[in-house]
């Protein structure tokens, strides 16, 4: 078959350079993605096979090759795993991050670390393969397709890259990384075994290279090492998950999340067990350090790895860890589950509810241990000694890293798994009008709670600095009174499926009449009453004028600085869900705010008698709406007022 010429995407041929010139500062980093892929290749085949063994042809071992040519100046990966067709080969190498490409690049920044993080949210390992080569050549055969039908890609890294079909008699994918001059380190078997065996241990198939021997040099010349021409396994062969913990490194826990996840960090926790009784099965579940890119997609790809009897079943098995917990990487190996087991099978099988409740008990129990070692929070409840041993010490802050990354997400779990909800509430944190830079839970708060408060008082917002300024909360600052500022934009649904902590409601602000019980004194309630009162002339024409755009006007005794503020019935939703629906083109209920005016305020004081009422009246309106973070109905009209008035 004649040779194609192909051309990257603008994006990719951008992102090459960027990984050719200045991405990794770690060089050897480019064996353990490659390494890993190969293995994941290896594993895709021993489950397509668990349904048509004739897959494995004549090779029935799964493997991986390293190799190198000193004279050549290249070092070849080889599987014996799935292979590619021509097309997949042009689809998988040609695109990098698929539809996250785009997004990719915009998350660039130019700081090394940071992208190189980056590589690993997008899942582009191969090409940290342009990091030591000046070019790559890939030749495979997919399993099942004669020989004559393997293809032949080839790229230098710049804008475009080769297919040509090929004949390979052998199944399985090579990649041949034609070293660059400053790269020939790595054309050192005993470098080669050193990486592998820091990155690459507990690949759980052998990785194979060709042993050396030393050989002294003739005439006086230096010796050298030569190939023998028998290939031995370079690494331990076995998975890490099926190891005693005892016998496992926190290097080489780490170093196993790394080749999983293909992340760069550090994980901020892990767990690892084996779980005996109904069902059995072993879990290594990990906690990354940083979200991904694509986190706040709910069809998101799950990070569990599924493994039945160390057999790999399925990547991103989604029935085995909740939307909510889509964060988690790991591995889990069950000793129940029939090797055939399909998606569907996943989704009705009783083990595997068994081991996907386990599981989040797991993750749930880890999230509560770095929280309750988190001293970093305002009135912690941790517990202070004066001898902190130094595995504590590691966990001290991982907790505010944790919520500060997947916090948001947190939240999704209490409305979506309602057996751990009370778990999951516990462990939500808060800015809060009281605590200035730090974060609160719900326990924290109700211990600063005013002696006769009955209630914990929160108000949601699109912005922090909306929230702290809102006028719902004059009366609160006022009386030195504790709220909670909620301003992710997935409080207002989560908070519907939660109306107390411990025994104690939850009361939005920003709902219904305010009502301080007993923290407001009978003075003060009588005032408030006499004002509505003497008010209700005034009230009644500002019903009248409004009478399009608000349920209702009343006084309200919140205020202090403000004339007015808008309010909802309680039970109904809130208007920033409104709008946040509406921004998502979905449709909202139609339903008209309460309207609460300050009778004390110079502005309200001069509505009584005005010539210009309805005017003045349209306009504490729309100042209202401005001040809860909306915009009024008509923006050029309110402008037309103001000015009138002004002039």
């Amino acid at each position: 078959m004649t040779k194609q010429t192909h051309s990257f995407q603008a994006e990719v041929a951008q992102l090459l350079h960027l990984v050719t010139h200045s991405l990794y500062s770690n060089q050897e980093i480019f064996l353990r993605e490659l390494i890993s892929n190969a293995s994941d290749a290896c594993d895709k085949l021993r489950f397509e096979a668990l349904g048509d063994a004739s897959l494995y042809g004549d090779q029935p071992k799964l493997e991986v090759r390293v190799s190198f040519d000193k004279a050549a100046k290249t070092l070849t990966i080889t599987d014996t795993g799935i292979g590619m067709t021509e097309q997949e080969a042009i689809e998988n190498l040609g695109t990098i991050a698929k539809s996250g490409t785009k997004a990719f690049m915009e998350k660039l920044s130019g700081d090394q670390k940071a992208d190189s993080q980056l590589i690993g949210q997008f899942g582009v390992g191969f090409y940290s393969g342009f990091i030591v080569a000046d070019k790559i050549t890939v030749e495979s055969r997919r399993a099942g397709v004669a020989a004559s039908e393997g293809v032949r890609w080839v790229s230098g890294g710049a804008g475009d890259f080769d297919v040509e079909q090929i004949t390979r008699e052998e199944r399985g994918t090579s990649i041949t990384l034609h070293l660059r001059p400053e790269a020939q380190e790595f054309l050192n078997g005993y470098k080669l075994k050193q990486i592998i065996a820091k990155y690459s241990d507990h690949i759980s198939l052998p990785i194979l290279m060709e042993k050396e021997e030393w050989k002294e040099g003739e005439n006086d010349q230096p010796g050298d090492m030569v190939k023998t021409g028998e290939w031995e396994a370079v690494n331990k062969a076995n998975a890490l998950w099926t190891r005693a913990k005892k016998d496992i490194s926190d290097e080489q826990y780490k170093d196993f999340y790394k080749a999983i996840s293909h992340d760069f960090e550090d994980p901020l926790t892990w767990s690892h067990n084996r779980v005996e009784g109904n069902t059995e099965y072993t879990q290594l579940l990990y906690i990354p350090a940083k979200a991904p890119f694509d986190l706040y997609q709910r069809d998101k790809h799950a990070g569990i790895k599924l493994y039945v009897k160390r057999v790999f079943i399925m990547d991103d098995a989604e029935a085995l860890m909740p939307q909510y917990l889509r964060f988690v990487k790991g591995v889990i190996d069950s000793a129940d589950l029939p090797l055939n087991v399909s998606r569907e099978l996943l989704q009705e099988s009783r083990d595997v509810k068994l081991i996907r409740d386990g599981s989040v008990k797991r993750v749930l129990s880890m999230l509560e241990d770095l929280a309750k070692h988190d001293r970093h929070e305002a009135g912690t409840d941790a517990e202070v000694t004066d001898v902190v041993s130094e595995e504590d010490k590691a966990k001290e802050g991982k907790y505010s890293q944790f919520y500060a990354e997947f916090g948001a997400v947190l939240k999704e779990g209490l409305g979506e798994d309602m057996a751990n909800r009370d778990r999951i509430a516990k462990l939500l944190r808060f800015a809060s009008t009281t605590q200035d830079g730090v974060v609160t839970s719900f326990a924290d708060y109700k211990t600063r709670m005013k002696e006769g408060q009955d209630a914990i008082y929160y108000i949601t917002a699109d912005t922090l600095a909306a929230a702290k300024n809102s006028p719902q909360l004059e009366v609160f600052k006022k009386k030195g009174i504790e709220v909670l500022l909620m301003t992710d934009r997935v409080d207002e649904w989560a908070l519907n499926f939660v109306h107390e902590f411990d025994g104690t409601p939850l009361q939005s602000v920003a709902k219904g009449a305010v009502d301080l019980g007993k923290l407001q004194d009978e003075t003060e309630k009588k005032a408030a009453e006499e004002a509505a009162e003497a008010f209700k002339p005034v009230l009644a024409k500002l019903k009248e004028a409004l009478k399009d755009k608000a349920e209702d006007v009343r006084a309200t005794s919140r205020l202090v600085d403000s004339p007015a503020c808008l309010v909802v019935q309680d039970g109904g939703m809130s208007l920033q869900l409104a709008r946040m629906l509406k921004q998502a083109g979905q449709a909202a209920p139609e339903s008209k705010p309460v309207l609460e005016v300050n009778p004390e305020h110079p502005l309200i004081k001069k509505l009584d008698g005005s010539v210009h009422f309805h005017d003045l009246a349209q306009i504490v309106f729309d100042q209202a709406v401005l001040a809860e973070g909306g915009l009024p109905e008509d923006p050029a009209a309110y402008v037309k007022r103001v000015n009138a008035l002004l002039a």
